[in-house]
């Protein structure tokens, strides 16, 4: 009886502890995101947004996403990034949230817990430097897939810090990211959330008469190979993932930037 009595009451403590967690994450999150003095990015006229598969899209401060209820992740997130955003801040790396923009409901943060794979940034936070509210809204279950940490770590994080360099250069992008499921049957958590086989990221320079576009395919299960390897024409993502990456581009720009593997960076 006193063991069972004991077992009781770990278990009681340990189902508080988690639920006073949540209560805390959540006044968290509802904190952040109530803010109406929080400014909106300007697209400057031009709407970079996919088509979604889901239609469900939701659009926060600093980017916007398609959420796929069936993954529990995002098909794709897009965003604007500009040389300004990208500034050395030391903020506090805060929670993981449930995204309270999704109507579906996002994935649980402790879906990750303990599951082997990282809580792996589409739009990286560091991409949102330049604010602590744009830096904070990155960690949104919805803007992260299950990803190897060789793979976040290594050949992904590599691609991300590229793009940073190039922008030095560029001044601006619109990008485009999101994972690929190809006969996955690996899962992660309750909610069974997919792993994904690869992960693809769109990065178009956007100017009158020198527009430029590149896209990758990664496989998730490459970590130290180079990025380079990996460069594919955007038509061929359309294809596989059945969604049409920037639909409001001129038709004759649009073909030409998305039938080519690379239209103008410098690998």
């Amino acid at each position: 009886m006193k063991k069972i009595g004991y077992t009781l009451i770990v278990g009681v403590l340990v189902i508080a502890g988690y639920f006073i967690e949540d209560v805390l994450r959540s006044s968290n999150i509802q904190g952040k995101n109530t803010d109406s003095s929080v400014p909106v990015l300007e697209i400057e006229g031009f709407n970079y947004l996919p088509t979604s598969t889901t239609q469900q899209i939701v659009k926060h401060n600093y980017y916007t996403l398609s959420y796929s209820e069936k993954h529990e992740q995002s098909e794709w997130v897009a965003y604007q990034l500009k040389s300004s955003h990208v500034k050395k801040n030391n903020f506090k790396r805060p929670y993981f949230e449930m995204d309270p923009g999704v109507v579906t409901k996002s994935a649980h943060w402790k879906n990750y817990k303990k599951s082997g794979y990282d809580r792996g940034h589409l739009c990286p936070a560091g991409d949102r430097t330049f604010n602590k509210k744009a830096y904070e809204e990155t960690f949104l279950t919805s803007n992260v897939s299950p990803q190897n940490h060789g793979f976040n770590a290594g050949i992904w994080n590599k691609l991300e810090r590229k793009i940073r360099y190039w922008l030095k250069k560029d001044k601006q992008y619109y990008i485009v990211t999101g994972p690929v499921f190809e006969n996955t049957d690996t899962t992660i958590g309750i909610e069974k959330v997919p792993v994904p086989t690869h992960f693809y990221k769109i990065v178009l320079k956007y100017d009158s008469g020198k527009s430029k576009c590149i896209a990758f395919l990664i496989p998730h299960n490459t970590t130290h190979r180079n990025y380079r390897e990996f460069v594919v024409p955007v038509d061929v993502l359309e294809s596989k993932l059945n969604i049409d990456f920037f639909p409001a581009l001129e038709d004759d720009l649009e073909n030409k930037l998305e039938q080519n593997r690379n239209t103008g960076f410098t690998l």
